[in-house]
């Protein structure tokens, strides 16, 4: 049965995140030679019983016609074989029976080796009942008491299986109704599931799920976090080339304005190249040159925008050096056109040695403007009209 003794991990409070206090063992005082034989005698008495109640499970094998053949049946009357018969009953589509008899199971057998297998035929009725919160308290208990157990295993992949049902879409209940949001519920459950099962393809899927989330919950810094996380965790992953691509998509999507940090943009450069080496393919689907293009376009504004900050703040010097880099960087951009129309401003307010400095301006304006800079016009001699005629 469910330990009554549970506090809430983090600040939500979710009640199936529970922490199952360990049990106390009970201080022993120290004895002579005769208890101490009594003891260990008690021990190995107590694990022989244990290991004759695992084996009486009931055991399969394939024949030569390629069918189950039972070949090992505990006794019906043993808390094994109403165990196996319990199973049987919500094999049999009959949740709410099975449910009932296991309850009646765990209170009669505390301490029985097969709690366990028991925990998790309540908690997969309770799934079979559509009540899958209710189950993750019971699953969570299997993974934090037998950590070393077959359910173990089996636990987290059922808890992987209501995450991605909750990350979908899927609601949970609330006062009997299912109007409230799981996500966060299914968030907590990915991370806990690479956390305990590193390396495995469980930990591996939940990666990417989690990373999925992220990018379907518009939270595209930790989109961008957990994809960089999952390529560098599954180098060989099935997953790796929609997850570059959303890698890619996500820190692009970072970048919120001329107005604000760059760096979203300068790694999806980065990975736009690598990715354009690896697979070029893939980048040529993408359209990876003309996403380069796109990132050039926002950097140059960006460029732009600055150098406009410098002037507002009267800062001359910084502003020309910002145009200049702009134009040695971008020039074929809208930026440095727009760049260009603004430099007439700045080139007034320079000192004379920075002034002395700068570049031909003019002939830039010319070359990629097309406009002349005006000359001083030469000195008009009146002539008169009656030399002028032959």
């Amino acid at each position: 049965m469910r330990n009554p003794q549970r506090k809430p991990l983090n600040a939500r409070h979710r009640p199936w995140i529970a922490y199952h206090a360990p049990m106390r063992r009970p201080r022993i005082a120290p004895c002579g030679n005769r208890h101490r034989i009594l003891g260990r005698y008690c021990s190995a008495l107590l694990l022989f019983i244990c290991a004759g109640q695992l084996a009486a499970q009931e055991s399969y094998e394939l024949d030569d016609q390629d069918t189950w053949k039972l070949t090992e049946q505990p006794e019906p009357d043993s808390a094994a074989g109403r165990l196996a018969q319990i199973r049987k009953i919500l094999a049999q589509d009959r949740p709410r029976r099975s449910l009932n008899l296991v309850e009646r199971w765990i209170e009669r057998n505390p301490r029985s080796p097969m709690l366990a297998t028991a925990t998790m035929i309540k908690a997969d009725s309770l799934v079979a009942l559509n009540d899958e919160y209710e189950a993750l308290y019971d699953y969570e208990y299997i993974v934090r008491r037998w950590p070393e157990s077959p359910e173990f295993t089996e636990a987290c992949a059922r808890e992987f299986q209501i995450a991605v049902e909750y990350a979908h879409g899927k609601r949970r209940k609330a006062f009997g109704l299912r109007i409230a949001s799981g996500e966060d519920e299914a968030e907590e459950l990915f991370i806990r599931i690479q956390e305990r099962m590193i390396g495995s393809q469980l930990a591996e899927m939940a990666g990417i799920e989690l990373a999925d989330l992220y990018f379907r919950q518009r939270r595209m810094d930790l989109a961008a976090d957990m994809y960089a996380i999952f390529i560098k965790n599954n180098p060989r992953s099935s997953y790796l080339g929609m997850a570059r691509r959303r890698l890619i998509y996500s820190n692009l999507a970072t970048f919120k304005g001329a107005e604000f940090d760059v760096v979203g943009l300068l790694e999806a450069k980065a990975e736009l190249e690598q990715l354009i080496a690896v697979d070029p393919a893939q980048a040529e689907q993408i359209g990876a040159h003309a996403l380069l293009l796109l990132i050039q376009d926002r950097q140059a504004t960006k460029m732009l925008v600055t150098a406009e900050w410098y002037l507002d703040v009267k800062d001359p010097i910084a502003a020309e050096l910002t145009v200049r880099r702009l134009i040695e960087r971008f020039p074929e951009t809208a930026a440095c056109v727009q760049a260009l129309e603004l430099i007439p401003t700045i080139l007034p307010q320079l000192p004379e040695h920075v002034l002395a400095t700068t570049p031909n301006y003019a002939l830039l304006r010319h070359a990629i403007l097309g406009i002349a800079e005006p000359t001083d016009p030469e000195p008009v001699v009146p002539v008169d009209p009656l030399e002028a005629t032959p």
